[in-house]
């Protein structure tokens, strides 16, 4: 784990007992699907353009030294969950002479849920920069498959013995009226959109064979500076004691309900498929709220790398992180925002020991009372 990656007692009793429980498990492979909060280098493997921040440093400090295309300063909860599988890091499906057999990771950043013609339709195709969105994604797993396995009947048995994490997406579906400063309602509107564009998703990796599936919801995406110092609020507008924008989080919230509610339907479809809904907002929300727990520093939602902006988030949408007038703080362990609108190595540290033992997922990853046999 990460510097400053502690864990209440009660979650390393938790952990240390599942840890046990699940020893005789193990997966055959690890695929991820999802936006910039796991992609690990899709975006730049074919060259780095010239304005992309994520790909310098400080992208990358903590953990590899080098900017990887991760948007963080080091590992993304993806990867602590293979490695507390004991599997290596997936390798970015658009890798070259990567081997796969252990897993592949498809998330590359700006990916939405839906595909960019929905988008275009609404009058919304400049704010959204779609470059992978979830059924692209799956597209490139399926031109995988000649290197994974050698016939329908191999993959189906090697995907069966996998696991698959579908997300997060959405956050980038809702920052398109966003971030055109369309009405919030309209937002609102993409969810049955986005809900069952991922619900879609899901069900053709089960015809592929999987039969074990994570479905991450959204962030708050109230309380990060980025979303703070754009969408400025009169004192009602923010919650009391976090300080986070309400309505915005309600849009999460919203979200993260219906995606559930999806899931229950899934389930009961296809029953003989284990899936998890992973939770990223109530972690972040502890961040905020009861940062000292998490071995954090108290403070307004503030982002660890960036530069003085509006208000005390040390965001500016003029040098942000990467850019020059940029910088990150000493200890990235003691923040849970990086750079505004990712997090830490740290907070995704926390948050994957809560998806593999609880209590932020339902039912944990590694709760082998509800695996299959």
């Amino acid at each position: 784990m990460a510097r400053g990656v502690g864990l209440p007692v009660r979650f390393v009793v938790v952990a240390l007992l599942a840890a046990a429980a699940s020893a005789a498990r193990e997966y055959a492979a690890v695929f991820n699907f999802g936006d910039s909060l796991v992609d690990a280098g899709n975006l730049v493997v074919d060259g780095i353009p010239d304005h992309l921040a994520t790909a310098r440093l400080p992208y990358g400090m903590t953990y590899f030294g080098y900017p990887t295309g991760r948007c963080s300063d080091g590992r993304l909860v993806i990867d602590f969950i293979a490695q507390e599988l004991g599997l290596p890091l997936l390798p970015p499906s658009k890798a070259k002479n990567a081997t796969f057999h252990r897993g592949a990771n498809f998330a590359i950043t700006g990916a939405t849920s839906l595909d960019t013609p929905f988008f275009v339709e609404r009058g919304l195709g400049r704010t959204v920069w779609n470059s992978g969105s979830l059924h692209t994604q799956i597209k490139w797993f399926q031109e995988m498959k000649p290197k994974l396995c050698s016939s329908p009947q191999e993959c189906r048995e090697f995907f069966r013995r996998s696991l698959f994490v579908v997300g997060e997406f959405g956050g980038n579906d809702y920052n398109s009226p966003l971030f055109a400063f369309r009405p919030l309602s309209e937002a609102h509107d993409f969810i049955p959109h986005v809900v069952r564009s991922i619900g879609e998703g899901v069900e053709k990796l089960i015809a592929e064979g999987a039969a074990e599936l994570v479905v991450p919801g959204v962030l708050p995406i109230g309380c990060f500076p980025v979303y703070l110092s754009i969408f400025r609020k009169q004192p009602e507008g923010y919650g009391p004691r976090s300080g986070c924008v309400k309505d915005l989080n309600t849009l999460s919230w919203a979200h993260n309900a219906a995606l559930q509610r999806e899931i229950e339907r899934l389930r009961a479809r296809h029953p003989g498929v284990r899936i998890v809904y992973a939770d990223y907002y109530t972690p972040a929300i502890q961040f905020v709220l009861h940062s000292e727990k998490y071995g954090m520093l108290k403070q307004t939602p503030r982002a660890c790398c960036g530069a003085p902006g509006v208000g005390v988030f040390n965001f500016n949408l003029t040098s942000k992180c990467g850019e020059p007038g940029a910088y990150a703080c000493d200890d990235p362990s003691n923040h849970w925002s990086w750079d505004g609108i990712h997090l830490t190595e740290a907070a995704y540290g926390h948050i994957a020991k809560g998806w593999l033992y609880g209590p932020f997922a339902d039912p944990p990853i590694l709760d082998t009372t509800k695996h299959l046999g």
